[in-house]
């Protein structure tokens, strides 16, 4: 049995669907956890095991960890904790029900950069591969998957694009690193969670087919999106400002910023990209399917309305 913890989130709900494809040609059961059960895809609930409630409940990873044989853990953000307690606090639970029930396979999602010289000041970075530790010195089978950053947080300035043109990061406009697809992500969860012919404890870099820096991300979309779109770089103390008005916790804010600072000085950059290391799509590949449809008005329906009227 496979245990999936955050099934409805950005890689969850494109690796829920790969496991129930494959899961039944193998015999193999699959249990979620999830707060929401009403979130589920309708064709997933006839199919697995729900447990309802919070993984970061330690009755709730105790009941579903009980004659399970793999997890797939991802922490869900939580900015109003610190990093530490967000990623490793979060994970206790977990890593004691791991022991308790003899999980034999864990496969995690966390981030790039350790070994580098700026790992240990890289906040939110620096928590996740804390709980990667954690985990691992449960004893289990452990896969850290080692991800850049997500061609997908661009979709949390599709407004900002469509109503004038312009996304915001933090880092250098001319800056090159590598950026994945999240559903690149979820494939090679996946395939680990299926193939459980791997023992240890080590990490997976899932880089994407390319470096790009900010200033090709505007190139890519313009030709995409068929309008202009630029960079605008912001300062890490607006960075820092903006997040405590949204509210969040200050040493989570100050993660998030010594994150930024740590990409900004090559925390991304310490794997060499191979054909083993590399995920298949493309930048244009996440525009045309992803991003277009949350920018651009539904064209179709635009015309519809100005005809009826």
């Amino acid at each position: 049995m496979i245990v999936i913890t955050a099934p409805t989130g950005n890689i969850g709900r494109h690796l829920l669907p790969l496991l129930l494809d494959s899961a039944p040609a193998r015999d193999e059961a699959l249990r979620v956890v999830v707060r929401d059960p009403d979130r589920l895809p309708d064709a997933a609930r006839d199919r697995v095991e729900v447990i309802t409630g919070s993984h970061g409940d330690p009755e709730v990873v105790d009941r579903a960890f009980e004659g399970a044989d793999a997890v797939f853990w991802l922490v869900p953000p939580d900015a109003s904790r610190t990093p530490e307690d967000a990623f490793r606090g979060f994970t206790r639970p977990a890593a004691k029900a791991v022991i308790a029930h003899g999980i034999g396979h864990v496969v995690g999602v966390s981030a790039l950069g350790r070994g580098t010289a700026v790992a240990r000041r890289a906040g939110l970075v620096t928590a996740s591969h804390a709980m990667d530790d954690l985990i691992a010195d449960t004893g289990v089978a452990y896969r850290a998957l080692a991800c850049p950053s997500f061609f997908d947080n661009l979709l949390e300035d599709a407004d900002t694009i469509r109503e004038t043109g312009v996304f915001t990061d933090a880092v250098d406009a001319d800056l090159r690193s590598p950026r994945v697809a999240v559903a690149d992500i979820a494939a090679v969860a996946a395939d680990l969670l299926l193939n459980r012919r791997w023992s240890g404890n080590d990490s997976v870099p899932v880089l994407g087919p390319e470096d790009l820096s900010p200033d090709d991300l505007a190139r890519i979309m313009t030709e995409q999106l068929g309008r202009p779109v630029r960079y605008r770089r912001q300062s890490l103390d607006e960075l820092y400002g903006d997040l405590l008005d949204h509210r969040l916790d200050e040493a989570f804010a100050q993660g998030v910023v010594d994150m930024k600072q740590a990409k900004n000085e090559g925390l991304d950059a310490g794997v060499t990209r191979t054909p083993a290391t590399s995920s298949p799509t493309t930048f244009q590949q996440w525009c045309a399917q992803t991003l277009k449809p949350a920018v651009l008005p539904d064209r179709r329906h635009s015309q519809g309305t100005r005809h009826a009227r």
